[in-house]
């Protein structure tokens, strides 16, 4: 027992701490297949998690971005808790103010674009419909498509007759959305104690584990806080600046509904790649529909919006703290867009910084143990 406890690689993987790991792997995957028999019990504990999940997320947002503020105010000699109270109060009268201000406004120009949604459609079917029947296509479409303005006179009128049901539908939604806001108003009471108490949650957490894994898991806590901060903090910022410069550049070529499509494009943009595209949707069918003219004028902005926002903001203000390739931050949005829907590709990304600094973490502890148990006895050393 002893020889086989001293081979590098039992030692490498913790000695006789092995079958202890062993066994928790195996209790583990018990308990997975127990699980997995009797789901159902556990079904109204998934609800529970399920209903709360987007108010952490919103909780925990919140909590970052008005964590610099408590600092602020406690560098001026501000007791925490009053700090805590006069922010709470000024974005409370900042939000007051967006609902009964602008809200009301974004939702009368939603309802009119819904309205108007199927006309710019059709026009923009007749408008490629024109086109391609005077280019060197038109014999090949003529032929596939013989009766094609009758068949979009047929669409704008379904599409008329079902306009009633889509804003019945809208104004569902719209309602929905009111009552998600008033459950809100709960949120200042739980932002309020985790601003109080949170920076000690860490601390709290690390008593149920061992003295000897504290200073470790510390740094990981440390790590997952700091990719937190920077990327939220950071994509809310350069989110707002996208926003203003779009409106404004909307407002500069006369395009319509100018500041419901910056609010879109300032939304959409928090999905890194995507949302851009996502954005550019509706301003571009809008734009094609008014005049070709417009459309130069759209492309124009959203170049420089995008160059500004990509060379100097982003920069400027998120750095190159993720370290995510553009390749992998895409397959992770379609990965968790493909398994949680909108909340997956919300939460992909610093989901995807936090499992990174968790692996990383674990990648370093376990080079130590190798250079401490398997160096020595590795026959391919540097210099051989």
């Amino acid at each position: 027992m002893e020889k086989w406890e001293s081979t590098p690689l039992i030692r490498f993987f913790g000695g006789k701490n092995l079958l202890y790991i062993l066994g928790v792997i195996l209790f583990i995957g018990l308990n997975l297949f127990i699980y997995s028999q009797v789901s159902f019990i556990f079904k109204p504990i998934v609800a529970f998690f399920e209903t709360i999940a987007l108010s952490v997320i919103f909780t925990v947002v919140v909590y970052y971005l008005l964590r610099p503020i408590i600092g602020l105010l406690e560098g001026f000699r501000i007791k925490r808790v009053w700090g805590i109270l006069i922010t709470l109060a000024l974005v409370s009268g900042l939000i007051t103010l967006l609902i009964f201000l602008i809200i009301p406004f974004l939702e009368r120009q939603f309802l009119s674009l819904i309205e108007e949604l199927p006309e710019y459609l059709m026009e923009l079917a007749y408008s490629i419909d024109q086109w391609i029947r005077n280019s060197i296509f038109a014999n090949y479409y003529n032929d596939l498509f013989e009766d094609l303005g009758g068949t979009l006179d047929q669409v704008s009128d379904n599409l008329s007759t079902y306009v009633g049901n889509t804003l019945e539908g809208v104004t569902s939604f719209i309602t929905t959305l009111t009552n998600v806001v008033i459950a809100l108003v709960t949120l200042p009471f739980i932002l309020f104690y985790l601003l109080k108490d949170g920076e000690k949650f860490p601390n709290m957490l690390l008593r149920i584990f061992p003295p000897k894994v504290r200073p470790e898991l510390l740094n990981v806590f440390k790590g997952i806080d700091h990719q937190l901060s920077a990327y939220i903090q950071g994509q809310i910022i350069v989110s707002f600046c996208i926003g203003a410069m779009m409106y404004v550049g909307f407002l500069i070529i006369g395009l319509d509904y100018a500041l419901l499509l910056a609010a879109i494009a300032s939304v959409t943009s928090v999905v890194p790649y995507l949302g851009p595209m996502i954005a550019i949707t509706p301003a571009l069918i809008i734009a094609i529909v008014t005049s070709p003219f417009m459309l130069v004028k759209l492309a124009i902005v959203w170049t420089v919006v995008q160059l500004l926002e990509g060379k100097f903001i982003s920069p400027q203000i998120m750095g190159k703290r993720l370290h995510i390739h553009p390749v992998t931050i895409i397959f992770v949005l379609l990965t968790a867009g493909h398994l949680f829907g909108i909340l997956g590709i919300i939460v992909a990304i610093p989901g995807y910084a936090i499992i990174k600094v968790v692996v990383v973490y674990m990648f370093l502890w376990f080079k130590r143990r190798f250079n401490k148990f398997a160096a020595p006895d590795n026959k391919y050393s540097e210099t051989e």
